[in-house]
């Protein structure tokens, strides 16, 4: 599990890559996705659910069925789809945990976490599941 986002958001953000990666413009079953990804069929069911209600990803019944982005790759932006998935709460909250902490009374982290946290947050907004797709090709798992 990576440091700051849950499996399933992990699982979504995998999904993304799986469809925009497809070699063949279609719907794509939720057996090939879960097949890729060696993800649980009805948890990543649930996640592309989630992920069709704020139109990420579209998705069709029946046996020609299946999955496809809801627009293409360069405009999904990994902010929202981590927002639509597990929030960005941890972007605004102290890495201590401390419910007080502010810049008038700051924890032991505040000013060192605060810089990392404003970095992962415009990293986050300028990358694309377009972009990410583009240099998936250097990683043989989705490949």
């Amino acid at each position: 599990m990576s440091l700051f986002l849950s499996k399933y958001c992990e699982y979504g953000l995998q999904a993304l890559l799986v469809l925009a990666t497809k070699k063949k413009i279609g719907w794509t079953s939720l057996k090939e996705i879960t097949d890729r990804l060696n993800a649980p069929e009805q948890y990543l069911a649930k996640i592309l659910q989630d992920m069709g209600r704020k139109g990420i990803i579209k998705s069709r019944k029946g046996p020609m069925g299946g999955f496809m982005l809801g627009q293409p790759a360069e405009n999904i932006i990994l902010y929202d789809v981590v927002n639509t998935l597990d929030g960005t709460e941890f972007l605004d909250k102290c890495v201590l945990g401390f419910p007080e902490c502010s810049s008038d009374d700051p924890c032991p982290k505040h000013e060192s976490w605060g810089a990392l946290r404003d970095q992962i947050k415009q990293t986050m907004l300028e990358s694309t599941i377009g972009d990410m797709a583009r240099n998936i090709g250097k990683f043989k798992h989705l490949s």
